[in-house]
């Protein structure tokens, strides 16, 4: 019988928290929620609580952590009351769990994801920002404390399956991303001018939030997801390439030396990619059917339009140009993002920002995470600035 895996949910009252917990409850012979993180929502970390019955529950808020614990007590529950991001990082590196599940979204995520991987633990990464501001950080010091990372998003968890049939590095010619191409694939540029945040947010097929569904508009999503792989996998840039694919079916694919490519179907639920993560080397049920690809009927591929879509191309040059760029070019999309979704600037705003900051600071060695918060913050004041500047000239979404 496999030993009981211990896990903290970190970003527990969000979609891919619930996912986790989803997949976890079906498992109770072997697996168990023994941390749940969130950020203030007490109400909904105290109905986790009451159901998943973990030891410890977290919230970042440091003014919550009455409430938090009050909350616990009234309920009758013996999970132990802590707040702030201290008590989270300590946590995860104690003996509290074996396995983390990293989905706290942005740069907030980044100390705790540091901090399991400091103390060698299974580490299912859900928190992009990880690896796109401080992949070369993150991984090293994965590499040195013998810490497994297990990529949750679709695209990565299908090539980390994908990768494990190769003996070396040197058997993999390529690796193909998948992209679904957003709600607004096959529209040109000029149309994308008059777009609202509303019609951004309107995935075609995956169930996501506000900011992720716009990067997946703007085609960002699969850039920052480029850079990722190139961290995950050590995986130079021009061996990663993407693909749009409408369907959502297929979520990537590997190119070996000897011709052969392998990829990895399913339908679109994060539960598959968490319970390869939680259940890995062996396969566990995730609560996800299998694809029926009669119902489907066809599969298709097209190259994505870097003209209508230059976020990609952004971070393509960011990926290339290495050192501090992408964190810059993470930093600037966040604060567009931000703007677009508040109606401050149009839709093509956005990669016109990202890459002014891109021009106005260039890369430099990405040398510590206090280095790279650094420019982080620089990057988020600059693209601030020039979205008060853009907005004043009228770059707003029109009425």
């Amino acid at each position: 019988m496999a030993e009981m895996r211990t896990i903290a949910v970190l970003g527990a009252t969000g979609s891919i928290g619930a996912s986790a917990l989803d997949v976890i409850a079906r498992h109770p012979g072997r697996l168990r929620a023994s941390v749940l993180a969130a950020g203030s929502d007490v109400p909904a970390l105290l109905a986790l609580c009451a159901r998943h019955r973990p030891e410890h529950a977290v919230i970042a808020d440091q003014g919550a952590f009455a409430r938090l614990r009050d909350g616990l007590r009234a309920a009758g529950l013996s999970t132990q009351a802590h707040a702030g991001a201290e008590a989270l990082d300590q946590l995860v590196a104690s003996d509290a769990c074996d396995t983390v599940v990293a989905a706290i979204v942005g740069a907030a995520g980044l100390p705790s994801t540091l901090a399991a991987a400091r103390a060698g633990k299974r580490l299912l990464l859900a928190n992009k920002e990880a690896l796109v501001l401080a992949g070369e950080l993150l991984t090293g010091i994965a590499a040195g404390a013998n810490a497994e990372i297990i990529p949750i998003d679709s695209e990565h968890n299908a090539i980390f399956q994908c990768l494990r049939s190769r003996q070396t590095q040197g058997d993999v010619r390529r690796i193909v991303l998948t992209a679904s191409g957003g709600p607004f694939r096959g529209r040109d540029r000029v149309s994308l001018a008059t777009v609202t945040p509303a019609q951004a947010v309107a995935h075609p097929k995956w169930s996501m939030g506000p900011k992720i569904s716009v990067d997946s508009a703007t085609l960002m999503n699969k850039g920052l997801e480029l850079i990722e792989a190139h961290h995950l996998f050590a995986i130079p840039g021009g061996q990663l390439s993407v693909l749009v694919h409408p369907q959502s079916l297929v979520h990537s694919l590997v190119e070996f030396v000897d011709g052969s490519t392998l990829a990895q179907l399913g339908l679109p639920d994060m539960r598959t990619s968490l319970a390869v993560g939680l259940g890995w080397p062996e396969r566990i049920e995730s609560g996800v059917a299998g694809l029926d690809l009669l119902a489907h009927g066809k599969l298709e591929f097209e190259a994505p339009d870097t003209d209508a879509f230059p976020c990609l191309a952004l971070a393509w040059h960011a990926l290339e140009a290495g050192g501090t760029a992408p964190a810059v070019l993470n930093a600037a999309n966040e604060v567009a993002v931000s703007a677009f979704l508040q109606g401050r600037i149009g839709f093509l705003s956005i990669p016109e920002l990202v890459e002014a900051t891109l021009s106005a600071l260039p890369a430099v060695p990405a040398s510590s995470l206090e280095a790279l918060l650094a420019v982080d913050a620089e990057a988020r004041r600059y693209s601030s600035a020039a979205v008060t500047q853009h907005a004043s000239k009228g770059h707003a979404i029109p009425a």
